[in-house]
C-alpha cells in the first residue's frame, strides 16, 4: 500500500470516527472563546467557563427546539434546503447517513446484514434491490472494509443467503471505523 493511500485512508477513518465528538467540542470551545473575547467578559457576573456553560445550555435549547412540533417542521425545511445545495448537499447527505441521522426519506443504506464469506461472516449494508442475472430478485449489498468503510465491495445477493441484523447503520459504520472497538447497539 502506498504512503499516500495509507495516509488518505487513515485520515478518512479519523474524520468519520471523531466527527460527532469533534464537532461538539469545537462548538463548545468556540462559543467559550467568543464570549470570553466579547463585552460579556467585562461584566461583573462573568467567570471563566461561562461560555462552556452557555454552550451546554444552547445545545440543550437547540435539542429541545428541534424535538418540538414547530422545531421539527423548521428543521425539516432547513434539512431539505441544505440537501439541495450543489456539492455541499451530497456531502451533507452522506454525513447524515454515516452518523445515523436521516429525515425519514429513503436511506442510502437500508439495513445491516450478515453475509457469509470465505473467511467467516461479514457485515454488509443493504443499498437496494434489483433483478439478478437470472431474473430473480437480488439485494444490492455493500460490504465495507475496515477501518476505512469507503473501501469495500458491492455484491448482488439472494435475500435468502443473508441474515438481517438488529444493528443501526451508524453503529455498524462506527464499529468498522474503530476496527471493532466500538460496541454495536441494537435498534
Amino acid at each position: 500500500m502506498s504512503v499516500a493511500r495509507h495516509v488518505t485512508r487513515c485520515l478518512a477513518a479519523g474524520v468519520v470516527a471523531l466527527l460527532p465528538l469533534g464537532g461538539t467540542v469545537f462548538a463548545v470551545f468556540w462559543l467559550e472563546s467568543v464570549i470570553s473575547g466579547s463585552w460579556l467578559a467585562k461584566r461583573a457576573f462573568y467567570f471563566p467557563g461561562l461560555g462552556i456553560l452557555l454552550a451546554l445550555i444552547a445545545l440543550y435549547l437547540v435539542g429541545f427546539f428541534v424535538t418540538s412540533l414547530i422545531g421539527r417542521w423548521l428543521w425539516r425545511r432547513t434539512d431539505r434546503m441544505l440537501e439541495r445545495l450543489p456539492l455541499v448537499g451530497a456531502m451533507y447527505q452522506s454525513l447524515k447517513e454515516i452518523l445515523g441521522y436521516d429525515s425519514g426519506r429513503e436511506r442510502f443504506f437500508r439495513g445491516v446484514v450478515a453475509v457469509r464469506g470465505e473467511d467467516g461472516v461479514e457485515m454488509g449494508l443493504v443499498t437496494g434491490e434489483t433483478q439478478g442475472p437470472d431474473g430473480r430478485p437480488c439485494a444490492i449489498v455493500f460490504v465495507p472494509g475496515s477501518p476505512n468503510p469507503t473501501n469495500g465491495r458491492l455484491l448482488l445477493l439472494d435475500p435468502a443467503t443473508m441474515q438481517k441484523l438488529d444493528v443501526r447503520v451508524a453503529d455498524a459504520l462506527r464499529a468498522l471505523v474503530s476496527m471493532g472497538k466500538a460496541p454495536l447497539r441494537g435498534e
